[in-house]
């Protein structure tokens, strides 16, 4: 059986929230992957990595499973209509729409957050109100056919929580074997929650700018719907 899964592609994404789940969900039985942007030309990442689409808007076929991943490159995607377009499509028809990271913000400008419950990265993830969802701390979170994972490294859990859904347990374990995915981080310091003080306390110091930036960037794509 064949398992089309689409990921967006725009620039200044956080490349593993794309290349995490990429590298899991690629190995499904089946799986045919499309690189969707607006233009057929390289895609810059928030690395020095650059992604080269597969597919453009128009000539993207159809799709089983659509994916989002996140970005600082988020707060111009929010506002482009065409790429907002795309998503509305393809997410209406896809038996799957998710998300990693604050790509669920593009699944909430396009309309498929209402009511529904959602994670994002932990330094928005009170914004998500602001797009019709309920913010569940969670590392993956399904709601219906909406999977969303938080940030960044989380898309890894998210895909194999996916894989799972879509073709069994087993095969999914044998994914993570495949992969050899048994992290044992150095530190307790991946969730706000399990972090010390001066991290937390820096990391918010570092976001705060930035998310500021982010909430006037989802205020205007709100307004333009």
């Amino acid at each position: 059986m064949v398992m089309r899964i689409t990921f967006l592609l725009f620039p200044n994404l956080t490349q593993l929230d794309f290349t995490g789940p990429l590298q899991v969900l690629s190995r499904l039985p089946g799986a045919e992957v499309a690189l969707a942007a607006k233009a057929k030309a390289l895609v810059p990442t928030d690395t020095a990595l650059t992604l080269n689409p597969t597919h453009d808007f128009d000539d993207c076929p159809p799709t089983d499973l659509l994916c989002v991943p996140g970005g600082f490159g988020i707060d111009d995607a929010m506002q482009d209509q065409d790429t907002i377009a795309f998503v509305k499509r393809e997410g209406e028809s896809a038996k799957y729409v998710t998300s990693v990271c604050t790509g669920a913000f593009m699944l909430g400008v396009a309309g498929f957050l209402q009511g529904k419950k959602a994670t994002t990265h932990w330094a928005y993830h009170d914004d998500l109100k602001a797009v019709g969802a309920e913010p569940v701390k969670a590392r993956v979170v399904r709601d219906g056919n909406l999977f969303t994972g938080g940030g960044v490294t989380a898309g890894i859990d998210f895909a194999f929580t996916l894989a799972a859904e879509i073709a069994g347990e087993e095969v999914a374990r044998a994914i993570q074997l495949g992969l050899e995915y048994d992290p044992a981080p150095p530190f307790q310091a991946g969730s706000p929650d399990k972090a010390a003080a001066p991290a937390l306390e820096a990391m918010q110091a570092r976001y705060a700018p930035r998310v500021a930036e982010f909430r006037k960037a989802l205020a205007a794509a709100k307004a333009r719907q």
